[in-house]
């Protein structure tokens, strides 16, 4: 029973951010494991404890993305991810997520929704 919900919560999870554009691959490499992982994932394998905090990262992400664009405004989101940012140094969001830096997307974030970097 608990691998059914696991499977649903990752599923959903990956399904959500490949819906903002970022396919399984790149997912991969922000949780740092090999595409496979993912699929395995999906089909209800509970993460490696290495792999979890990443996991677990993502999902807060994703979260504060939601509340900064609304749940509604996935254009928005998928374009703020995709497009090149001033507050990044001129690396897209995802490409920061992708080298770790999951610190500075959320600091970027934050600057946007303060009204710093748009």
């Amino acid at each position: 029973m608990a691998n059914i919900q696991i499977e649903r919560v990752l599923a959903a999870l990956f399904d959500r951010w490949n819906a903002l554009g970022v396919a399984d691959g790149a997912l991969a490499v922000v949780a740092g494991v090999p595409p496979r992982s993912l699929a395995r994932w999906r089909e209800g394998t509970y993460p490696q404890i290495a792999a979890r905090a990443r996991v677990e990262a993502l999902g807060a992400l994703l979260n504060k993305l939601l509340r900064s664009f609304g749940e509604d405004d996935d254009a928005a989101l998928r374009v703020w991810l995709h497009a090149d940012n001033r507050y990044l140094g001129g690396l897209k969001p995802i490409e920061a997520l992708m080298a770790g830096r999951f610190d500075r997307v959320e600091a970027a974030l934050i600057a946007l929704d303060e009204g710093f970097f748009t």
